[in-house]
């Protein structure tokens, strides 16, 4: 069957968005991922300071 023209551009737009939005959240999702690490890291950290510190005593 064929589509009519504001059809086909509403189809068109809607995957424009779709698109869109799934390349933000995979953008976000890598930036928390990061941000989520770096946390983590610090956590690391500080943990092997406490076990330094406790060692020495």
């Amino acid at each position: 069957m064929r589509r009519s023209r504001n059809e086909v551009a509403r189809w068109r737009m809607l995957r424009q968005v779709h698109r869109r939005r799934a390349r933000w959240l995979e953008g976000q999702s890598r930036r928390y991922k990061r941000i989520h690490a770096i946390r983590h890291q610090v956590a690391q950290q500080h943990r092997r300071s406490i076990l330094f510190i406790t060692q020495n005593i």
